[in-house]
């Protein structure tokens, strides 16, 4: 054999179940950048660039002492590995050409049950970037653990895995059958990274060999080729896994707007201004790394998968990892970063999908970088609230008394109390110099207020002053005293009657008050006259109005002169035309000339649009309708610039809208794209300037089309509807993407039956081993939830009651993950929420988390996955307890906006739905029934009986999401006017996506009320959005609704709707 050979040759291998092996890999050199057609790769020509600079044939009599060293210890690895690794030559050999790692049992009374051996390059050949390649047979069975891999030669960045780890293979028991006698043969390629153990991260893809073929049979090579940013994974040559660093998207003002790609990270603290700071580069794979050979025995990972522990029987004649050779090879074009030499495939940067079975990329865990603080927005504050804000306690100025938090009736509950009862010479209030940091209002500045309701209990003398006043700066400016009768209420006090007190922020900067650094905030009775007074405050706060949310109108009944129509490049003059009564006024471009054009509306000469308040929740829409269509096939087109065409969108065809639609010459539709798909697509939202709609480039010759209604915004904003977005992981029912969960003890949660104001809902139990978690797990059926929107006000909330309580003062504790365990908050305990309640055995009770505190606890709120409520690990035996109402979301928003309840017929006809006939050709109506109903929806099956009927959105609304209120229904009142014949089954079926996903066809009386129609009689129907769910929905873009006799059989039949709704 020759081993010392530069050059290798890349071949084909067979196809494999795990990775599809039939295209070849392709070698590139010469070059930094990667511009491999890889299509056109000739596979036999060697790789050139690759230049051996460090190799262990392993020809030698004995290990070269120059290049490995021998870990000695019996440390476990940090896993509770079984063996101690020893530099005996039992343990580590050469024979026959290759190194031998043999793990064998121990002698009796040995420290750990098995010995082996771990050998290290470390300060022997440690490299930065490079090809580094071994062949070699892996051992078997149960509790084998051969490793090949790589850790920092100085942990620049911190302990591990702060400075990084790379697994260029890792395999684990080896041969071993399962029940249905299928071997373990995956071998697996691993990067370790991120924040300090226990709360680091890691990413990796395993791999099969074609053909059945299993690792430990023979001899295979595992290698990695390692460059600035990037590393990919081989076995035998195929690139089965490609990893990167993280790619942050800028926008045009430098604000970081999530990643464009998710890879790695790097935490450690900056070395000049001592910050712990998150890194999205090529940190921490960007320094000197060593190479390690080590089979362990046993540990976390083997011994708990499989048969699982350790199969003695393996070992009982020795394990044997054997390596032919060790080789690192250097880029030669740029040994600096490594790039110019990529070994590379299609496919490669491509994630595995359906469509790309073959895809290599894998996802890194890197948490997304903070969001960019909109301009113009402001953080509301409140100061109390049900409970005291801890950097605003309660104060008295001068006179010594102590306030407390008294209970007032139902709808204030906890409440400030304040007393002048020693001298009369105080001033009292909300107090943060001590504890917290002074406000900034200033973006609240012309439409902030500061707001509070107050009760006198117990009042001064008569004609006593009531006093508002507020500082800053540590007082060097105030309002100085203002009659709290100068609110906008304009009301005095009245003993025992709580009255609401809002001042303008613009009136209190006018008084003297620099609202940048508002410090203390006191309402009192006038200084010296309040003798006696007791009286209590609440729900004091500094806020505005809900947020203004900014628009661009392109085009709607008239041309915006800072938008003009435009025509890129073939001449011609869109123009203004008068349409339908409906539309009025649209804009008419026309591909008359040459037809490689593109058409739109063009920003760029009058400055550009910041749509980056609009990120989460923001679309950009239009109406278009084709008067004259080109040649049939042509693609039309939206596609978007921004900041002078830095970045766009790309071409992006119309039928990828919400909607799903192909223009249908002469009629009018709708399309609506997401402003978060656009980013991700490569726009920044935060300067775009150009808006173009189009027939293909080159392919619309004789097109004309129509545009109206053309803008940019949130539809949420003014709606009335949703705040912001909101996940219910449990109300009255499971979430299927949030399951109820047990860590680690192996009971099941269910779901009960409690009381009639709560139903079903969660209950856990800790009648196993107490130490566990428990709650709502997202990571196996869910994607994360980002509740970045909802920073400033959102909230975690539940109800909690404890039906079987653990011993006497074991602490209850509330816990959240993101980021797949990267990030949480540590245990918080139950009567640390706003409430400050401990559980009481038998009682309901509410638990509301400020995100902003759970996001100062250390919690990623960009990608919650796990959410837990149990009592304290170790202490909780014997807990039973019940869950429900657990939401994420803004206060006061039920969910019941624009994404979150949807009336297809209540009275009137919805445009967006109207009433449809599939395949008859009868027109449904608008009947006047009784005095309950008013107007209802007639459906008549009079011609052909194959049909189905109902509301149908696709052509001029939009899908209806109802993912925020999965534990929602959908239900409506039906009444047959006429009958079809006797036994004919009444159906509803619901489609969505195009019909891409549907229900299937539901009898009428599988609803939740179980009743069959009966002519002559209205009755209600209702369905869980859950059984939908389950019967095959996407219920995320619902768009037909259809309530029918059985297809075929309905000849005849008449029947009404009314209240058609989805509702929470």
């Amino acid at each position: 054999m020759v081993k010392n050979s530069i050059k290798r040759m890349r071949h084909y291998l067979s196809a494999s179940v795990a990775i599809s092996l039939s295209v070849a890999l392709s070698g590139c050199g010469g070059q930094a950048s990667t511009n491999t057609d890889v299509a056109s790769v000739d596979v036999t020509t060697p790789v050139e660039d690759w230049v051996m600079v460090w190799n262990d044939e392993f020809d030698s009599a004995s290990i070269d002492a120059s290049k490995w060293s021998y870990e000695v210890n019996c440390d476990g690895g940090g896993n509770n590995e079984q063996q101690c690794y020893t530099d005996s030559a039992e343990n580590s050999f050469i024979a026959d050409g290759n190194l031998n790692i043999v793990a064998l049992p121990a002698e009796e009374g040995a420290e750990k049950p098995y010995t082996s051996a771990r050998l290290i390059t470390q300060y022997k050949a440690d490299f930065k970037y490079g090809r580094f390649e071994m062949r070699a047979k892996l051992p078997q069975g149960q509790g084998s653990w051969p490793a090949f891999w790589m850790l920092p030669t100085d942990s620049v960045y911190g302990g591990w895995p702060k400075s990084g780890e790379i697994d260029i293979m890792e395999a684990v028991n080896l041969k071993v059958t399962d029940s249905e006698g299928n071997e373990e043969a995956y071998i697996h390629g691993t990067l370790h990274y991120g924040q300090e153990w226990p709360n680091n991260s890691s990413s990796g893809k395993a791999a099969l060999l074609p053909d059945g073929t299993n690792p430990a049979d023979d001899f295979h090579t595992y290698a990695i080729e390692w460059q600035e940013g990037e590393i990919r994974w081989y076995v035998d040559d195929y690139l089965y896994a490609t990893q990167m660093k993280s790619e942050v998207r800028y926008l045009s003002t430098g604000a970081s707007q999530g990643l464009i790609h998710r890879g790695w990270f790097a935490e450690y603290f900056d070395i000049i201004t001592g910050e712990l700071e998150t890194h999205w580069d090529s940190a921490p794979f960007d320094q000197d790394f060593f190479m390690i050979l080590n089979l362990a025995v046993g540990g976390d990972w083997p011994s708990n998968v499989n048969d699982t522990g350790i199969d003695a029987s393996a070992f009982e004649n020795g394990q044997s990892y054997e390596v032919d050779y060790v080789r690192v090879f250097e880029c030669a074009s740029d040994p600096v970063t490594g790039k110019g030499c990529e070994t590379i495939r299609n496919g490669y940067k491509v994630e595995a999908s359906d469509d790309n079975p073959t895809g290599a990329l894998v996802l890194g865990k890197a948490p997304n970088p903070p969001a960019p603080v909109v301009p113009g927005a402001a953080t509301p504050i409140t100061i109390f609230a049900d409970g005291e804000n801890p950097e605003w306690p309660l104060w008295d100025c001068c006179a010594g008394s102590t306030p407390t938090i008294e209970t007032d009736d139902a709808e204030h509950g906890a409440v400030a109390e304040f007393s002048v009862l020693g001298s009369p010479d105080t001033v009292q209030g909300f107090y943060s110099r001590d504890a917290g940091t002074p406000f900034d209002a200033s973006a609240m500045l012309a439409t902030g207020t500061i707001s509070f309701e107050m009760k006198v209990v117990a009042p001064p003398a008569d004609g006593t002053p009531w006093i508002f006043k507020v500082e800053a700066g540590d007082a060097t400016s105030n309002t100085g005293d203002i009659p709290l009768n100068a609110s906008q209420e304009g009301l005095d006090p009245v003993t025992g009657e709580w009255q609401t007190y809002t001042f303008d922020l613009v009136t209190l900067a006018d008084a003297g008050l620099d609202i940048s650094a508002i410090d203390v905030i006191m309402i009192f009775p006038a200084w010296g006259a309040g003798a006696g007074a007791v009286y209590r405050v609440d729900n004091l706060e500094i806020s505005e109005p809900s947020i203004s949310y900014p628009e661009l109108v392109l085009f709607e009944d008239t041309m915006n002169a800072e938008w003009p129509l435009w025509d890129c490049c073939a001449g011609s003059v869109p123009t203004e035309e008068m349409d339908d009564e409906e539309h009025g006024v649209v804009a008419e471009f026309s591909v008359l000339g040459s037809p490689d054009t593109v058409q739109g509306f063009f920003g760029r000469d009058n400055g550009s649009f910041d749509a980056s308040a609009l990120l989460t929740e923001g679309v950009i829409q239009f109406e278009m309708k084709v008067v004259t269509a080109p040649a049939d096939g042509t693609p039309w087109i939206l596609k978007l610039e921004a900041d002078g065409n830095t970045s766009n969108t790309g071409d992006i065809p119309l039928n990828t809208s919400n909607e799903g639609l192909d223009p249908v010459t002469g009629e009018w539709q709708t399309y609506t794209f997401d402003l978060l798909t656009l980013s991700d697509a490569g726009l920044d939202i935060s300067a775009i300037d150009v808006v173009m709609v189009f027939p293909a480039w080159g392919a619309g010759a004789g097109a004309v089309y129509r545009i109206d209604n053309a803008r940019i915004y949130n539809p949420n904003a003014d709606s009335g509807g949703a705040t912001g977005p909101r996940l219910v992981a449990f109300s009255d029912a499971a979430n299927p993407e949030w399951p109820l969960w047990d860590c680690c003890a192996g009971s099941t949660p269910t779901v009960e039956t409690d009381d009639a104001d709560h139903g079903a809902v969660a209950e856990f139990s800790v009648l196993g081993s107490p130490d566990t978690v428990q709650g709502f797990y997202s990571r196996d059926t869910g994607t994360p939830f980002d509740a970045s929107a909802l920073l400033a006000n959102g909230t975690i909330s539940f109800e909690m009651k404890v039906v079987t309580p653990p011993a006497d003062g074991t602490p209850w504790i509330f816990k959240v993950e993101a980021g797949n365990a990267t990030s949480n908050t540590g245990d918080i305990p139950l009567n640390a929420s706003q409430e400050g309640l401990d559980p009481v055995t038998g009682e309901w009770q509410t638990y509301t988390f400020d995100l902003i505190t759970l996001l100062d606890a250390g919690l990623d709120i960009s990608a919650i996955d796990v959410i837990m409520i149990f009592p304290a690990w170790g202490a909780g035996a014997g807990a039973v307890y019940r869950v429900d109402n657990v939401i994420i979301g803004n206060p006061g928003d039920t969910g019941s906006g624009n994404d979150a309840a949807l009336t297809l017929y209540e009275n009137a006809t919805n445009p967006e739905w109207p009433l449809w006939d599939c395949c008859a050709g009868s027109t449904p109506t608008e009947q006047t029934d009784d005095a309950e109903h008013g107007s209802v929806a007639e459906f008549s099956v009079l011609g052909s009986p194959d049909t189905v009927q109902g509301f149908y959105s696709r052509d001029v609304g939009t899908p209806f999401n109802a993912e925020s209120i999965i534990s929602g229904t959908f239900s409506f009142d039906m009444k047959i006017v006429t009958a079809p014949a006797d036994g004919t089954p009444w159906i509803l079926k619901i489609e969505a996506g195009g019909a891409t996903s549907n229900t299937g066809d539901l009898n009428l009386n599988t609803s939740n009320e179980g009743a069959e129609p009966v002519p002559g009689e209205w009755q209600t129907y209702t369905f869980d959005m859950l059984t939908l769910l389950d019967a095959g929905l996407d219920i995320s873009a619902i768009d037909v609704v259809m309530i029918f006799p059985a297809w075929g059989a309905g000849a005849g039949a008449v029947y009404r709707i009314d209240n058609a709704v989805f509702k929470p």
